[in-house]
């Protein structure tokens, strides 16, 4: 008896220092960010959350700049990077590359409690768009394989209300992101295009016009899709579980520790997020299920 309740005691003693055993194997933590902006404004808006991260950890954090979805995919699955702020599309496919090997930790709520955003079709104000049967013949830009709202959800869902895009529209190119694919309608490259919209204030095109990319007149939205549940940070299944809840806290407590900075890293003056939520898998089902239905309908 006296044994036992020693090593009970024992054991006892050395949880709080299992806690802290991941910072011997993680001195450098990772994660992938996959962002619909140009390089330069994504190390502005995210270089100090870099910062916060490694005050708050206690560790070197590196931000890996993903160039696509996939690589953020192929580096997670590798064991390159810890973390990934992964799209729902993304995220679908990442659980199906790593056989469900991913956790989603948790996701953005907007100030008025909504979750989730929507994919817009965007064209030009003065292009006299205002339907999709507009659009019959045209060219209709998606951002990314793996972006729900610039993809999957726009191509899964027109196909269902009887405008399959290989067939209903004259072309259906990749732009290679949100930003390319809005700038290419403006400029006359694309008839519409395929992007992520949250709400009057929040959206790929909002932020576009606050950083003065483009003017407020310019865009016009002609579909809405239902809607999509919102971005999951996501990570490795196989790390100790002491580096996944320090830095579920760490990201967690953004909206209240550092307030400008998660308004920065939400969308700037266009953002309306209000705080970060738990997320679990089963929200996101729906996109592997879209995902399994185009394995089964047509390539890629």
């Amino acid at each position: 008896m006296r044994l036992t309740m020693m090593t009970a005691l024992a054991t006892l003693m050395a949880l709080p220092a299992v806690a802290e055993d991941w910072k011997t194997d993680y001195r450098i933590v990772r994660f992938a960010l996959i962002s619909s902006e140009n390089e330069l404004d994504r190390n502005t808006r995210w270089g100090p959350f870099e910062d916060y991260l490694e005050e708050t950890l206690g560790v070197e954090v590196e931000i890996f700049p993903a160039g696509s979805y996939d690589s953020a995919i192929q580096a997670l699955a590798a064991g390159q990077i810890e973390f990934s702020w992964f799209g729902p599309s993304a995220y679908a496919a990442a659980w199906s590359e790593m056989d469900g090997n991913v956790v989603p930790l948790l996701t953005t709520e907007q100030q008025d409690g909504s979750f989730g955003y929507h994919s817009v079709i965007a064209a030009r104000c003065d292009a006299g768009y205002t339907t999709v049967d507009d659009l019959a013949g045209k060219t209709l830009a998606f951002a990314d394989p793996n972006s729900a709202s610039g993809y999957t959800v726009p191509f899964y869902t027109l196909s269902a209300e009887g405008y399959p895009p290989e067939e209903f529209f004259g072309a259906v190119p990749f732009s290679g992101s949100h930003e390319s694919s809005i700038m290419g309608v403006v400029n006359g490259q694309f008839d519409a295009a395929a992007t992520s919209w949250s709400n009057e204030i929040s959206g790929n095109v909002q932020r576009m016009v606050s950083k003065g990319m483009i003017a407020a007149d310019d865009i016009c939205f002609i579909w809405k899709s239902p809607l999509i549940p919102s971005s999951p940070f996501t990570a490795r299944a196989n790390l100790p579980q002491g580096l996944i809840d320090d830095m579920k806290a760490a990201v967690m407590a953004t909206p209240t520790a550092a307030p400008e900075l998660f308004k920065q890293i939400t969308g700037g003056e266009a953002s309306t997020a209000g705080r970060y939520i738990d997320v679990e898998h089963e929200q996101y089902e729906i996109l592997i299920e879209m995902r399994d239905w185009f394995r089964a309908n047509r390539r890629g």
